[in-house]
């Protein structure tokens, strides 16, 4: 089977990717490398082979169709190309709009005009806006307080009125907090800079960049908040699982994807020391406003439609990242 893999040359993208070639599936890529990157599909290539893998820099909002001429048979899209900065899109909104809803069109038109069934669709936890309880199940009411939620809640509308109107298949994943590499520690993070708290801890055990808090005090036990950390394989993993449901005939679902529980973010830092058995230089920076005291993901939906479950720990995901940033301390080269 053939899939189209947009936003492939990004983290969570470039896992991706690794992981449907690893599991027998062609991939054809495509990224315009704004913030992903060339390195990691060309290291791809190498390993599988091009009659396996072949990489497009285009951009979504404009050339889609172009890519899909090219490439025929295509049976699913995994859609990670997205603009993902909370803070950069309260400043940028337009940014945001334009690239997250305006691409998403483009593309959801192309896959009709080529008849490509099947989309799993990178969603978010900031469609829900502040925990009105936990953990946030999938009839929470819908309240992004970003432009970046609001651009992926209008998306998932979309998608929707397409599925309606226009055969689409679909599974919706509502992300919550990334984290880890690939087991082997291949594939890894290289925003720069993270907003990820385990990469961040990580690089600060291991003396790549300073450590921040960057959190405001809030009302929980140990004052910081407590989010859902989810390790970047077992994510995939539950992508894999949805295209198989959707190709067994499965219906359009929407879905949270996280562990089910939380942790504070002065536990995972713990965690990290603990792992990695160093102590971490704790600086602090100025807090971000605003943020709810506990958000962690109902996943029994998930688990319910797809038979998944996470399986890795916050241990694993540490162990995947030292190994990563190992060998790649500042990421992928551009």
């Amino acid at each position: 089977m053939k899939v189209l893999v947009t936003g492939a040359g990004g983290y969570i993208g470039s896992v991706a990717t690794y992981l449907l070639l690893q599991n027998g599936y062609e991939v054809v890529a495509l990224d315009n490398f704004s913030t992903g990157y060339q390195a990691p599909l060309e290291l791809l290539q190498e390993k599988f082979g091009k009659e396996k893998i072949r990489y497009y820099k285009a951009d979504i909002t404009e050339e889609v169709s172009e890519v899909l001429e090219k490439e025929k048979d295509i049976s699913a899209v995994f859609h990670y190309a997205a603009l993902c900065l909370v803070d950069e899109s309260m400043k940028e909104p337009g940014k945001y709009f334009t690239n997250n809803i305006g691409g998403t069109l483009n593309l959801l038109l192309a896959m009709s005009k080529f008849g490509i069934p099947n989309l799993i669709f990178s969603s978010t936890c900031a469609v829900y806006g502040g925990a009105q309880y936990v953990p946030i199940d999938e009839k929470h009411p819908l309240n992004p307080d970003s432009p970046y939620g609001e651009s992926k809640a209008i998306v998932e509308k979309i998608i929707h009125w397409y599925g309606e109107l226009k055969g689409l298949h679909y599974i919706i994943l509502r992300y919550f907090n990334v984290c880890g590499a690939s087991d082997d520690g291949l594939m890894g993070d290289s925003k720069k800079p993270s907003v990820l708290l385990v990469q961040n801890a990580v690089r600060g055990a291991l003396g790549i960049k300073p450590f921040y808090f960057t959190y405001q005090e809030v009302d929980t036990p140990d004052a910081s908040p407590i989010r859902d950390y989810i390790n970047v394989m077992d994510l995939n993993e539950a992508h894999l699982k949805a295209l198989e449901y959707l190709s067994s005939g499965g219906q359009s679902e929407t879905l949270n994807l996280g562990t089910g529980t939380g942790n504070s973010v002065l536990e995972i830092v713990e965690k990290v020391e603990t792992a990695t058995k160093t102590k971490i230089n704790k600086n602090k920076s100025t807090p971000r406003q605003g943020e709810s005291s506990k958000l962690f993901a109902s996943i029994e939906k998930a688990k319910k439609i797809l038979h998944w479950e996470p399986k890795r720990s916050i241990e694993d995901s540490v162990r995947s990242l030292v190994d990563w940033y190992k060998n790649h301390p500042n990421g992928w080269d551009k």
